[in-house]
C-alpha cells in the first residue's frame, strides 16, 4: 500500500509541474484584454466624444491608454477628425453594429518590441492601437473587438517625430492585425501610415542585425517586463494553487479509496473463512423409503475382533 501511494504522489507531484510549465507567457492579446479593462475604467460620468484618459497598472509604466464613447451613426457619418494620432474619415462601417461604441487608443512605448518583435527591423516610432469595442456594458471585460472599416476613405495615422534612421534604410509603415501578423506598406507622406481597418501601427526600418528588446528605464521603465499584469500574474498564482490544493485533496481520496479495498477485501476473506469453518465436512445424502437421511461413506477405523488377539 505505501508503494501505491507513493507512486501516485509522485504521478501527482509530475502532473502539477507540467501543468506549471504549460502556463502560455504574456501575449498581445492578454495586453489588449487588459488595456480595454482599464480604459473603460476611465468612464466615471462618460460623454460621448469626450476622451478620456485611462491609467495602466504600475508593472506597466510607460503605456498611455484612451477611451472614447461614440455612436455608431455618427461616426459613420461625422467622423473623428482628431484622436491622438488618428484620424478618422467619414464613412467608417461597424460590424456586427451596435448602437454605442468605443474607441481604444494604446500608446505601447517603450514595450513595442516586447509585444509586436519584429527581427530585422528597428522601431522608429513606438506602436499605436486603435481598438473598437460595444459600449453597452462599461464595466465588462474580456470583450471581444468589433470589426470597422473604412469604405470612401482611409483612416490616417501622424506620427509626431520619428528616431534617426539606419544607414540606407527607407521607412515603412507596418500594421499588425488582431493576431499579430505584420503587413508592410509605404508611408502616404511624412510620418504618416493610412489603414482601411483597426489595429496596431507603427513605422519601421530594416536594420542590419535583429533589434534587441530595449532595456527598461531605471525611474519609469516597466517593472516586470517578462510578466503580465497584476490581475494576470495574480490568477496565474491563484491557478497553481488550486491545482496543488486540488491534487492534495485528489491524492488523500485515493489513500483512502485504497485504504478501504484493502479493508474490503480482508473482511471479505474473514467472512469466507468463517463460513467454511460453520460448515465443516459435507455429508453424503441417501434415499431410505421417502425419506433423504445423511449416511456416512466408510468408517475411519476397521472394526477388528476381540478373539483375534487371544493367544
Amino acid at each position: 500500500m505505501r508503494k501505491l501511494l507513493s507512486r501516485l504522489l509522485s504521478l501527482l507531484l509530475l502532473c502539477l509541474i507540467s501543468s506549471a510549465q504549460s502556463i502560455p507567457p504574456p501575449s498581445s492579446r492578454s495586453l489588449d484584454a487588459l488595456l480595454q479593462d482599464y480604459a473603460f475604467r476611465a468612464f466615471l460620468r462618460p460623454r460621448t466624444g469626450i476622451p478620456y484618459h485611462g491609467n495602466v497598472p504600475s508593472n506597466f509604466t510607460g503605456i498611455q491608454i484612451t477611451a472614447m464613447r461614440l455612436r455608431s451613426g455618427s461616426l459613420r457619418t461625422h467622423g473623428v477628425k482628431s484622436y491622438n494620432e488618428f484620424q478618422i474619415p467619414v464613412g467608417v462601417l461597424v460590424q456586427p453594429y451596435v448602437q454605442r461604441l468605443v474607441l481604444v487608443y494604446q500608446n505601447l512605448a517603450n514595450w513595442s518590441s516586447l509585444y509586436y518583435p519584429l527581427p530585422g527591423y528597428t522601431y522608429l516610432t513606438p506602436v499605436l492601437g486603435l481598438l473598437t469595442y460595444d459600449a453597452s456594458n462599461l464595466s465588462a471585460t474580456n470583450l471581444p473587438e468589433l470589426e470597422i472599416k473604412a469604405s470612401d476613405k482611409p483612416i490616417f495615422i501622424r506620427f509626431p517625430q520619428l528616431k534617426s534612421l539606419p544607414q540606407t534604410s527607407t521607412p515603412q509603415c507596418v500594421w499588425f492585425d488582431l493576431h499579430g501578423l505584420p503587413e508592410f506598406s509605404n508611408l502616404t507622406s511624412d510620418n504618416v501610415c493610412s489603414t482601411l481597418q483597426q489595429g496596431h501601427f507603427s513605422i519601421v526600418a530594416e536594420s542590419s542585425a535583429p533589434s534587441p528588446a530595449p532595456s527598461p528605464p531605471t525611474d519609469e521603465g516597466p517593472k516586470n517586463p517578462t510578466g503580465g499584469g497584476e490581475d494576470e500574474d495574480k490568477s496565474r498564482v491563484w491557478i497553481i494553487v488550486g491545482s496543488v490544493v486540488g491534487g492534495f485533496l485528489l491524492l488523500v481520496l485515493l489513500g483512502f479509496l485504497v485504504f478501504w479495498v484493502q479493508k474490503y477485501k480482508h473482511k471479505n476473506q474473514m467472512q469466507q473463512m468463517e463460513k467454511a469453518a460453520e460448515v465443516g465436512e459435507a455429508l453424503h445424502m441417501t434415499s431410505v423409503g421417502n425419506t433423504r437421511a445423511p449416511v456416512a461413506m466408510g468408517t475411519r477405523t476397521q472394526p477388528v475382533l476381540e478373539n483375534e488377539y487371544v493367544p
